[in-house]
């Protein structure tokens, strides 16, 4: 099986370092989920290829640095309107390789070509200060100049928009990057290298490294001295090994890592808001998403309410290939994905726990999960500390604010979290109290360009995306000059 394109250039099968495709004498399968097929064999690349990679980015950083920040915002205002052109494909790509549902693939790439646009626009705001006088034979000012090679690991779950939220930062504000895509989707973000080369990108300023071996070309970028930033998303146990190796050489690191997102719903909240809220928040891109709620806390006066009407609109959620116009949710990732939503599961089930939907594998051979939902869910079962990462949701009882505050925050992560309630001091005194970076009340809809995100507690560091995202990439100057 391959992908049908309107242009096949984009289906890149080989790495991409210093601006062509760059081959490695093994190679790996790139299989589509919903059908378990190849669609593409990808060059499998190792700790030599990321020297290479390394090695090119840092060459092409003597002069990428040099070209004004006009320059450099054009060029990526050129790569954006690539990548609106070729959404299409690039929608198939990311669908065929990641299986989500072809709706959801392409506002993802949409995503990515509005994000290169607020990236080219806050560039020309990225200054330096002049300061007030200490004295008159004297003055200081500040400039902000790129921190050097940034290296990218992004994850499956959204392999687009992960790649183009750092490598389009470290790129516009005059960084170089190495990207190292996850091994079960380097196809879009090898074909978004090629893209920024056709918007004329330099040579050398944007690599890509497929591989199968992740930790044998995350190691390498660890140890490089020419890496001066590296950025993650992924788990935080990964996360934990980086920001370990990483000091060795003192990198600057950003981590977008797991979560354990709670969504409390109170019972003078608006139930139909909250249901259709629930529904995105867990079963989106088939609740393989690290901000999607994981632990349902609902107010035992509208428990069994809510459960009887998520239930009902979960039984209509339409399972399938993702490149079926009609499918809503699509198939697990792998195998491993799976087994792991089946233990957990097996443990709720065994510590009494009812099953309103779902509940198990489509059939015994594909990689489909039926949408489930699980009712009577106790704190002591292991759902209630695992990222589910699946088309799970799991309904707890409460009573009292106070009581579901400490449950809500009763984890070390600290990414997303959601209440709903129709008082408005209720939603902000129950905001400001949340122990998350990022809080939806009475609303799910927490992404935007202009809006920081990022976790705390364990999290992550840093953060993407807002007003002051590019500093990430930068390092800022003091300068004290004589006259």
């Amino acid at each position: 099986m391959s992908i049908s394109l309107a242009n096949p250039e984009l289906l890149l099968q080989e790495g991409w370092i210093d601006g062509r495709p760059a081959s490695g004498e093994r190679r790996f399968d790139i299989l589509n989920p919903a059908t378990l097929e190849s669609v593409a064999t990808v060059s499998d690349l190792g700790a030599g290829d990321a020297g290479r990679a390394i090695a090119a980015a840092a060459e092409a950083f003597t002069t990428w640095k040099t070209l004004s920040m006009q320059e450099r915002s054009s060029l990526i205002a050129d790569w954006a309107t690539l990548i609106d052109d070729n959404s299409a494909d690039l929608a198939r790509i990311l669908s065929s390789e990641n299986g989500k549902p072809l709706s959801e693939a392409s506002g993802e790439i949409g995503q990515c070509a509005s994000l290169l646009r607020w990236y080219a626009q806050e560039a020309l705001r990225l200054t330096g200060a002049t300061l007030p006088w200490q004295s008159a034979g004297q003055r200081n000012f500040t400039i902000k100049q790129p921190i050097g090679v940034a290296a990218c690991i992004t994850p499956w779950n959204f392999p687009a928009a992960a790649v183009i939220v750092k490598a389009g930062a470290a790129i516009v504000t005059g960084c170089t990057c190495v990207a190292k895509p996850s091994e079960e989707t380097p196809l879009i973000a090898l074909a978004l290298a090629r893209l920024s080369k056709m918007a004329g990108v330099p040579d050398g300023v944007f690599n890509v490294v497929p591989c199968r071996n992740p930790a044998a070309v995350g190691d390498a970028i660890c140890a490089s001295p020419d890496v001066r930033m590296l950025s993650f998303t992924g788990s935080t146990k990964v996360g934990k090994q980086l920001y370990s190796a990483c000091g060795e050489t003192l990198k600057r690191i950003t981590l977008e890592l797991g979560g354990n997102a709670p969504f409390v719903v109170f019972d003078d909240a608006d139930l139909d808001t909250a249901v259709a809220c629930a529904v995105n928040a867990r079963f989106y891109n088939g609740g393989q998403i690290c901000v999607g709620a994981n632990r349902f806390f609902v107010h035992d006066a509208i428990y069994d309410a809510f459960a009887d009407r998520l239930a009902g609109k979960v039984s209509q959620l339409t399972i399938g290939n993702g490149l079926d116009p009609s499918t809503q949710i699509g198939p697990m990732i792998n195998r491993a994905a799976i087994g792991r939503l089946e233990r957990l599961i097996d443990d709720s089930m065994s510590k009494g726990a009812t099953i309103l939907n779902g509940g198990t594998r489509r059939d015994d051979e594909s990689l489909f999960f039926l949408p489930t939902v699980l009712s009577n869910m106790q704190p002591t079962m292991a759902a209630y500390t695992t990222e589910i990462f699946g088309p799970v949701a799991c309904l707890y009882r409460f009573e009292r604010e106070d009581d579901v505050l400490q449950k809500a925050n009763d984890t070390q992560a600290g990414l997303a979290a959601y209440v709903f309630s129709g008082n408005p001091r209720r939603l902000l005194r129950f905001s400001e109290a949340l122990e998350a970076g990022v809080i939806g009340a009475n609303s799910t809809n927490i992404f935007s360009n202009d809006l920081p995100f990022g976790g705390i507690k364990q999290s992550g560091l840093g953060r993407e995306h807002g007003l002051h995202c590019l500093d990430e990439y930068v390092e800022t100057k003091s300068v004290c000059l004589g006259l």
